[in-house]
């Protein structure tokens, strides 16, 4: 059962085609914010966690992912990570000068997203052979750490992610954390799609080929006439790959 995992309901309103709630999940003591949006159905759902970008927060990847899942028949569940959204205290986040505060970041949005899918398969509602994970940018980062972690994440979206750059500040203690190239490696045969700009600056076509040639089979990559922000075309194309999987 969900109740399992520590959480409260702040709210729950209907929305065309479903539900949204917003809850709070608790962990070490901190409250995570996160949406919940719940297609209207009677059979069980398969769902899929989203993980925003750097600055982003969990109603903007809710808003830009959720409606095509939840049209799919697909709960989907956004948190705001550590410093982002209600947690981030009115300032924009931005990258520790310190590795330890960045490592101790990093350990935190970790095991909150694996606690959020610690949720979801509970739930009684939702299919727990049938979970996803879509994740932008820094959540691509860090949702695919999360998949090779948890088997129960049955396939993966991968959306303007890609290998480190090479001038990443301390790349030797980032790369002995969380190389992306090695985790990658380790999906053993889950599906991966990912979704990448071709004029993307931010995470370049290079760092993305690098991570893709990497990864095993089966995967997809898909490339759009843009720079870091996807147009909502490959959100929508996405979400149609997820629910094939």
């Amino acid at each position: 059962m969900s109740e399992n995992v520590q959480h409260s309901v702040r709210s729950e309103v209907p929305i065309p085609g479903g539900r949204k709630l917003l809850l709070d999940l608790r962990s070490n003591g901190e409250r995570i914010p996160a949406v919940l949006l719940l297609p209207h159905s009677e059979r069980l759902m398969p769902a899929s966690l989203l993980l925003h970008g750097l600055s982003l927060d969990k109603e903007r990847m809710a808003g830009m992912a959720g409606p095509a899942l939840m049209s799919r028949g697909i709960v989907s569940m956004a948190l705001d990570l550590p410093l982002h959204g209600e947690r981030g205290g009115g300032k924009q986040p931005t990258p520790s000068a310190n590795p330890f505060e960045m490592m101790r970041r990093w350990r935190a949005a970790l095991d909150e997203s694996a606690l959020a899918l610690r949720y979801l398969a509970a739930r009684p509602d939702i299919d727990h052979s049938r979970i996803s994970l879509m994740g932008y940018s820094l959540g691509a980062f860090i949702g695919l750490k999360v998949a090779t972690g948890n088997p129960q994440v049955r396939s993966l979206v991968l959306a303007a992610g890609g290998d480190l750059p090479d001038y990443t500040p301390f790349i030797s203690i980032v790369r002995a954390m969380a190389d992306p190239l090695k985790m990658v490696r380790n999906l053993r045969g889950r599906p991966l799609l990912m979704v990448h700009g071709k004029h993307d600056r931010a995470v370049t076509p290079l760092q993305a080929e690098r991570l893709f040639n990497a990864a095993p089979e089966p995967k997809k990559i898909q490339w759009w006439d843009c720079g870091h922000i996807l147009p909502p075309q490959a959100i929508d194309d996405a979400a149609s790959w997820i629910a094939e999987q």
